[in-house]
């Protein structure tokens, strides 16, 4: 499935070129035009979808060993992988993609706050407790 629209899926059609370093039937890789590092590559699956939610899990499977075989290609030895879920979570295309973002030194690659919470364990354990249920009710589906 792909969308007329989108600028990934035109990648992946080959209407608009890139410097691919990797495909199968579900993956496609490439490096970024605007890397934040040497190494920097995209791998996105052959499914249009917007939302990490949307894409069938067999089009997921492969993503992260071929992040791997690209973060081993490119000799990164620190490195993020990072995937966006809309537009306030930074999501700028609206087609699933992961970034294998390379770490060489402090300067390079991604940068990250972490605003963490002051933990309410009595909501925490509620959260654990919905959570873990509905996991397990949809494994049962």
């Amino acid at each position: 499935m792909s969308s007329a629209v989108c600028i990934f899926c035109k990648i992946i059609k080959g209407d608009i070129p890139s410097f691919k370093v990797f495909e199968s039937d579900k993956v496609f890789a490439f490096l970024d035009i605007q890397p934040l590092s040497r190494g920097h590559t995209l791998v996105i699956p052959k499914f249009h979808g917007e939302k990490l939610t949307d894409i069938p899990d067999d089009y997921l499977n492969e993503v992260l060993p071929v992040a791997k075989k690209i973060a081993k290609a490119t000799g990164a030895v620190d490195f993020n992988v990072l995937q966006n879920n809309g537009t306030i979570a930074h999501q700028v295309v609206p087609h699933v993609h992961f970034h294998m973002i390379p770490k060489p030194n402090e300067k390079e690659g991604l940068g990250v706050g972490w605003p963490a919470q002051e933990t309410d364990m009595d909501k925490l354990k509620a959260l654990h407790e919905e959570v873990k249920s509905k996991i397990e009710r949809s494994e049962t589906l």
